[in-house]
């Protein structure tokens, strides 16, 4: 009878809330580091433009009123050819300090506690939340001033000195609105056109955060407008078709072709409907490939003959 009573009066108790916390971030931290980042990334390109500014642009072509002697004097030539290859110049050292102070910190953040994967609550003061946020922080500047520069194809070599994500040799990654962080890919991925890969995810609102590592095999090709979510795997040889969505903690073995939401492996005749082909058109393209295999082998005969 206690018992009973006991559950009664806890079946009457007002629902408790869980706790929530409004968790305070140091902005004036997060405007240090872009300041110190910002400010030192300039620095040395600063200086050395100043310098050929002064010493060598000033002298020999703004105080030179004689415009035939800027082609005729071989000081003055020269130095015009050398201004785009100065100011390329600069731009990569801009963008190697960038990268480099980027990493500082990166690092500086993975040996107080190094990311791994699980679930961040958003209610509650910790560490884990904090450099999550630091980190998230960290690479924003850099990765768009990588990726929408003269020299997008550098962004892999950025995602691999910070520590980012890890990017295979060959790998593409087209402009996507996500595709950066605590990325495992192989080497010849192609991650196509406004696709999402999303290592994170929030769980509503005032949810938590799903941190999970996503990880592609060698050969991976994703169509356009796919999206990844938290701890997918896909194998060596997938191919998702456009629009195709992979879940949380999906897993593919590969060497297969993938369609839908949630993604689902599609066999022939599907396949042969979404391209609309027919039986016809795939043996008329079989005796082409033969066709161009045979030639192929032809020309090389020839070749080592002559």
């Amino acid at each position: 009878m206690k018992v009973i009573k006991e559950e009664e009066e806890i079946l009457k108790e007002p629902y408790k809330e869980l706790i929530k916390e409004e968790v305070e971030h140091n902005l004036g931290f997060f405007f240090i580091i872009f300041l110190v980042s910002y400010v030192f990334s300039y620095m040395i390109p600063g200086i050395i433009s100043c310098l050929f500014l002064i010493f060598f642009f000033g002298p020999y072509i703004l105080n030179n009123n004689n415009l035939i002697s800027l082609i005729i004097q071989w000081k003055s030539l020269l130095i015009l050819i050398l201004v785009p290859f100065v100011i390329i110049g600069c731009y990569l050292i801009h963008l190697f300090f960038m990268a480099l102070i980027t990493r500082i910190f990166w690092q500086w953040t993975e040996k107080i506690s190094p990311t791994k994967s699980g679930i961040i609550p958003r209610n509650i003061h910790s560490k884990t939340l904090h450099l999550y946020h630091i980190r998230s922080f960290l690479y924003k500047y850099p990765k768009n001033l990588f990726r929408k520069g003269i020299f997008p194809w550098l962004t892999n070599w950025l995602y691999n000195f910070v520590g980012i994500s890890k990017i295979g040799k060959g790998t593409t990654i087209e402009d996507q609105f996500a595709a950066d962080k605590f990325l495992d890919v192989g080497k010849n991925c192609y991650l196509g056109v406004g696709s999402g890969i999303s290592s994170h995810f929030v769980e509503g609102i005032f949810g938590n955060i799903s941190y999970s590592e996503i990880k592609f095999g060698d050969n991976v090709t994703l169509g356009g407008f796919c999206n990844i979510a938290p701890g997918c795997e896909l194998g060596d040889n997938s191919y998702l078709l456009p629009l195709t969505a992979a879940t949380k903690h999906n897993k593919t073995e590969g060497n297969n072709y993938y369609f839908g939401m949630p993604l689902r492996r599609i066999f022939k005749k599907k396949t042969m409907q979404y391209l609309k082909v027919s039986e016809e058109d795939l043996e008329k393209a079989e005796e082409l490939r033969k066709k161009q295999e045979q030639q192929k082998k032809i020309k090389n005969e020839v070749k080592i003959d002559d």
